[in-house]
C-alpha cells in the first residue's frame, strides 16, 4: 500500500507539472481515486514544498515566481494553449480598430492570428510582435515604443512610458506573469510593471491574455488589481473554483477549449 500511494503522488506531481495547474476533481478522475484522497496527496505534497494548493487544485511552488524567462523559453511552453487563448481572443477585435499588445509569449502568438485581421493600428512595446506586423498589409500602422531591452523582448522603461501617455486605444491585450487574488497580475520586472500600467491607461477596454499556469503566481511587482480587466482569456485547464474566484473579480471570463481535453470550459461571468 505504501508503495501504491507513493506512486500515485508521483503521478499527482507529474501532471501538475506538465500543465502548470490542475485541478482536484481532474486528478481524481485520472488517477481513478475519490477527491479527499487526492487533496491528502496536496497537502503532503504541499509541505515537502514540490507543489502549492489553491482553491480547487494544485499549481507549481512560487519559488521561480520572481524568475523572469528569456522569450526562447516561455514561447515554446504551453503551445496548444496559448494557441487557444490568441483564437478566442482575436475574436474580439475587428477592422479598423486600435489595438496595444504588452510583450510576452500569448500576446506574440496573439499578434500572428491578428495579421489576418485587416485595417488594424498596433500599438506595442515589443520587438517580437513588432516584426510580426512588418510584412504584408502595408496599411496596418505599428507605433513600436521605445525603452529598454527585457529578456522577453519588451521594450520598458520611462521613455516607453512617456509614449504611451499620448496614445489611445480601443483594446489592450496584456500578457501576465502571474494572477492572484491578493496580488493582482503581476510581473517580475518593474519597469514592466510601471510600463503596462501605463498600457492600461491607454485603453477603453483591459484584455488579460494568460494561461492556467499562470494561476496562484506571484511576480515581484503588481500591474493592476484583477478587477482592472474587462475580461480574461484563459485555458480549460485552469481550475474550476479558480475560474470562479477569478469570474468573482473580472468583467468576463472566457476560457478557450483546448484539443485533446475533456471539451470547451464554460464561458463565466458574474451574476
Amino acid at each position: 500500500m505504501r508503495v501504491l500511494v507513493t506512486d500515485r503522488r508521483r503521478r499527482v506531481l507529474d501532471e501538475v507539472r506538465r500543465y502548470g495547474s490542475v485541478s482536484v476533481r481532474d486528478l481524481a478522475e485520472r488517477l481513478e481515486v475519490s477527491a479527499m484522497t487526492i487533496r491528502r496527496d496536496l497537502e503532503r505534497l504541499e509541505a515537502g514544498g514540490t507543489l502549492r494548493r489553491v482553491r480547487g487544485g494544485a499549481t507549481m511552488p512560487r519559488a521561480s515566481d520572481t524568475e523572469e524567462l528569456a522569450f526562447a523559453e516561455t514561447s515554446n511552453r504551453r503551445i496548444t494553449q496559448k494557441e487557444a487563448i490568441a483564437r478566442s481572443a482575436a475574436e474580439l477585435v475587428h477592422p479598423g480598430m486600435c489595438v496595444g499588445l504588452s510583450g510576452g509569449s500569448t500576446t506574440w502568438t496573439l499578434a500572428r492570428e491578428l495579421r489576418h485581421v485587416p485595417d488594424l493600428t498596433i500599438v506595442t512595446n515589443s520587438l517580437r510582435i513588432g516584426d510580426e506586423f512588418t510584412v504584408g498589409d502595408a496599411r496596418r500602422t505599428v507605433i513600436l515604443t521605445g525603452g529598454i531591452r527585457t529578456p522577453s523582448d519588451a521594450l520598458v522603461g520611462p521613455v516607453a512610458v512617456r509614449a504611451l501617455e499620448q496614445l489611445h486605444c480601443d483594446l489592450v491585450f496584456m500578457g501576465v506573469h502571474g494572477m492572484d487574488l491578493g496580488a493582482g497580475f503581476t510581473t517580475p520586472n518593474l519597469m514592466e510593471a510601471e510600463t503596462n500600467r501605463a498600457l492600461v491607461r491607454s485603453t477603453r477596454r483591459l484584455v488579460v491574455v494568460a494561461d492556467h499556469s499562470k494561476w496562484g503566481k506571484i511576480g515581484l511587482s503588481t500591474i493592476a488589481e484583477l478587477a482592472a480587466a474587462h475580461v480574461l482569456v484563459t485555458d480549460d485547464h485552469l481550475p474550476t473554483g479558480a475560474r470562479d474566484d477569478l469570474a468573482s473579480r473580472i468583467g468576463q471570463v472566457l476560457v478557450a477549449p483546448t484539443e485533446g481535453t475533456r471539451g470547451p470550459g464554460p464561458t463565466h461571468q458574474p451574476d
